[in-house]
């Protein structure tokens, strides 16, 4: 083969690569489209219409927006303190936004944070993986952290044993007026289905995770929680609140038959810009 066929072969692969560069960037971006006109259509018409406030700002999907007019209609959203098991690199999280309104509080995880953090009064991190043996001990020592006595909104996700070490922080009265959960939504109502406990649990990006929304549900109903909400998007969340604020939500469903949402795990992969460290690091300055 000539050089000079050699050089038009090299130009050709090259003109066809970067053409398919952008033909895949074009159906990423028309998929992104299809997808985000689906979720608004779920968030529009699902039963429980607090679906319709969901909205990212650094969560997985919609859990900010439903978090934040949780707060408003029960007159907590200048002010108070958070608390969150499993919060990844610090990037993507159900109370990175609390910190954005100015709360205080701490996270426990077993990662190292990409972010930038000094601790102090206002927040803390404490790097340590969490079991039933612990989980209680963190808790005290994250409240101590920023000498807080209690915690107005806890967030979970471990991907594992999250039932059991929620049924330990309920069972030693910490009992926030608002708490998240990842519930395992392969299982419908009205399966119940928690996993075994395994100290030693590590995710396999499968469906042997967590609880059931069913089996959930019972653990807070015995703790005078109410369920108000499961995310539209990706049905992964799910949202109690102590029942004395019940009257606040008259719209949110009675049966947990309508509030559940079935798993949608894999879908968007982009909102708006990239995001940048600079913008997270500032609520920590």
């Amino acid at each position: 083969m000539s050089i000079f066929r050699k050089i038009k072969d090299t130009l050709t692969f090259k003109r066809f690569r970067n053409k398919a560069s952008r033909l895949e960037k074009h159906i990423i971006d028309i998929r992104e489209m299809i997808l985000s006109h689906q979720s608004k259509l779920l968030q529009q018409n699902h039963k429980n219409p607090l679906n319709a406030y969901g909205q990212k700002c650094f969560s997985q999907t919609d859990e900010d927006g439903i978090t934040i007019e949780i707060l408003k209609r029960i007159n907590l959203i200048n002010k108070g303190v958070f608390a969150e098991f499993g919060v990844g690199k610090g990037t993507e999280n159900n109370t990175l936004i609390l910190k954005a309104l100015g709360w205080q509080g701490f996270w426990i995880g077993n990662q190292k944070l990409e972010i930038s953090y000094k601790k102090s009064k206002d927040f803390n991190y404490i790097k340590d993986y969490i079991t039933l043996e612990n989980i209680t001990t963190l808790a005290q020592s994250g409240l101590k952290s920023i000498d807080k006595d209690n915690i107005d909104v806890i967030s979970f996700d471990l991907d594992g044993n999250d039932f059991y070490l929620i049924e330990d922080l309920l069972k030693n009265n910490f009992k926030p007026k608002l708490f998240i959960v990842e519930y395992n939504a392969k299982f419908p109502p009205p399966i119940k289905w928690v996993m075994e406990y395994n100290k030693a649990h590590a995710w396999q990006e499968d469906d042997y995770f967590g609880a059931s929304i069913s089996s959930f549900n019972d653990l807070f109903e015995k703790n005078d929680y109410k369920l108000i909400c499961c995310n539209s998007q990706t049905g992964s969340n799910a949202f109690f609140i102590k029942k004395e604020f019940e009257h606040l939500f008259s719209e949110v469903p009675k049966k947990i038959e309508d509030m559940y949402v079935e798993p949608r795990y894999f879908l968007h992969t982009k909102f708006g810009h990239s995001q940048s460290l600079k913008t997270i690091n500032n609520f920590f300055i």
